[in-house]
């Protein structure tokens, strides 16, 4: 995994986020994979921008989220490409779901445990806070049990 300063080729956000530091500046994050090592590696590579670090980067998927997140260090934007996307939030253990059809976009508030459910072949757009994120199994309809990468306070 390396940050890439001044890229000029096209890049796939599928494979190839772009982290949004300070300063205004937009790195595309090569060789990212959802794998520990690497997101350590992304964590301690960009931990000068701490909370006001983003993360830009396009899922593709078909089907039910299989775990809840919740973003401590600030809000995050969905925005649904194409497709139907619902997000639920966990909110004082009510949750509150939002649909969102190809264009319209929601916003989850810092801390807030969300999941995010696809129907049908859909593509999502997210701009993320990624420092202290919290990752739990979907288990039920809540978030349930804490697994996750370090928090604010925790990062290197």
């Amino acid at each position: 995994m390396r940050l890439v300063n001044h890229a000029r080729n096209a890049m796939d956000l599928r494979t190839t986020p772009v982290h949004l530091g300070l300063g205004s500046t937009a790195e595309p994050v090569e060789g990212f994979a959802w794998d520990p090592e690497v997101l350590q590696a992304y964590s301690a590579a960009v931990a000068a921008d701490g909370a006001e670090g983003r993360m830009v980067m396009i899922f593709d998927g078909d089907g039910l989220g299989d775990h809840w997140e919740s973003h401590p260090a600030g809000d995050e934007l969905v925005v649904c490409l194409s497709g139907s996307v619902t997000v639920t939030r966990d909110v004082d253990g009510v949750p509150d779901r939002v649909l969102l059809g190809p264009g319209e976009a929601t916003i989850n508030p810092a801390g807030v445990w969300h999941v995010v459910d696809m129907e049908g072949p859909t593509s999502i757009l997210a701009i993320t806070a990624t420092l202290g994120t919290d990752h739990r199994p979907r288990t039920d309809t809540r978030p349930t049990e804490r697994v996750g990468t370090p928090s604010p306070d925790e990062a290197p």
